[in-house]
Formats: C-alpha cells, structure tokens, sequence
C-alpha cells in the first residue's frame, strides 16, 4: 500500500501570502492552491508619495465632486465612493430638506448616497492587479473603498490614513482653488472664524473708547432710546 506524503512549501511577499501544497495519494499527485488575502496598506503623506512616484501607484480619489473639484491631486482618477442623491419620493425629500438646513448650511456637504456602480466604474479603469493609493478628505471613505475594492478582487491597495486633510500643503501638485487640506471646508463655518475676529476688533475699540473717552462714552449711552 503506497504511502502518503504532503509537501508545503510557501511563498511570501510584503501583500499576500500565496500557499501551495503538493498531495500524494497512491502514486498520484493532486495539486491544491489557497490563497490568504492581503491587507490594505495604510500609508502616511510621505509614504504615500513614494508608492506614486517610485512603485507606480495610480491615485484614485474617491470623495464626492463637490470636494474633488474644490481640490484634487494633479493627474489622479475620481470615482465617488457617494453620489449625490437626487431621488425624489416623500421620505428623501424630508431627509434632504433637514440635511441642507443643517449639515448642508453649516459645513457645506452635499446631500448623498452610496454610489451603486462603484467597482463597476473602478473595474472599467482597473485590472484587479493594478496598484491603488486610495485618498479621501478624512480616511474613512477610503477605507471603506478598500474594503469594497478587496472584496472584488483588488490586491494591491493602499490608503491614505486620515485623508488629505492632514497633508502638508505642497506634497502633492494639486488642481483646484483650494488647498487639498482646505478642500472639506464649506459652508457657514468657513465664516465663522473672521466673524469672530470682527467682533472681536469691535468689542476691544469699545473697550478702549470707554476707557479714554468716558464722557463720550456716557453721552452716546444717553442718547439710545429706551425701551
């Protein structure tokens, strides 16, 4: 009776672990192969400019188009990872309505949803073995690409951890009118801070008018109208 033997030998590299084992059984050799998916790298600012310029690594921004054409990096593809929504039965139109009142006004975000052709979009531009630096303007969109893209059979995937926001002006060549880091920022609290200081300016020349002029000062107080 022949015996049986297994022999492993395994492949390693910095993105997936590639294992193969040889069976045989009666003389006869059956070959199996598993594959251990590899981890999303996540990179830092400076990382992340080495594997564009010297590993070949495609930017894919996945933000929403507002902020991407706020700023974006010079030669990189936009495929959202959220699509403005603009469906237009009863309940989406409320949540709509509350979002502009809010999130919309304050911060300048776009009323969206999950874009359903996501992988279809990334697949059309990219094989599953293309390089893939992920970036978003805080780092949780590009995670939750990566996981999608991984899912889908893309191997060879980096993020950028915390997004744009946290780069320094000038790592990348950028297009657009704002500062990649700049780019998130809309709405009423792009205002707010020079608000404060004129406010602040009025509240100080107040201040030092009643200290150097009180007679002035009290005149102007007696001239108000009363309630």
């Amino acid at each position: 009776m022949a015996g049986i033997s297994c022999y492993s030998p395994l492949l390693l590299s910095s993105r997936s672990i590639l294992g193969s084992s040889l069976l045989v059984v009666k003389g006869k050799p059956l070959r199996r192969a598993f594959l251990i998916k590899a981890q999303v790298e996540f990179v830092n600012a400076e990382e992340a400019k080495k594997l564009v310029a010297l590993e070949g690594y495609a930017v894919l921004d996945v933000r929403d188009k507002t902020q991407f054409e706020r700023a974006h990096i010079k030669n990189c593809y936009h495929v959202p990872l959220f699509v403005e929504n603009t469906d237009n039965d009863l309940g989406t139109i409320v949540k709509r309505q509350l979002h502009n009142n809010f999130a919309g006004l304050f911060f300048g975000l776009p009323f969206t949803k999950p874009n359903p052709a996501f992988v279809q979009s990334v697949k059309s531009q990219f094989s599953p073995e293309s390089k893939l630096l992920l970036v978003c303007q805080e780092g949780l969109r590009s995670a939750a690409a990566a996981q999608r893209l991984e899912g889908a059979g893309y191997d060879n995937i980096a993020c950028l951890t915390s997004g744009l926001q946290t780069i320094e002006p000038g790592t990348f060549d950028s297009v657009g009118l704002k500062e990649l880091q700049d780019a998130g920022k809309a709405g009423l609290v792009t205002i707010q801070g020079k608000i404060s200081t004129v406010l602040g300016a009025v509240l100080i020349c107040a201040l030092l008018f009643v200290t150097f002029f009180p007679d002035q000062a009290e005149q102007l107080l007696q001239m108000a109208p009363s309630s």
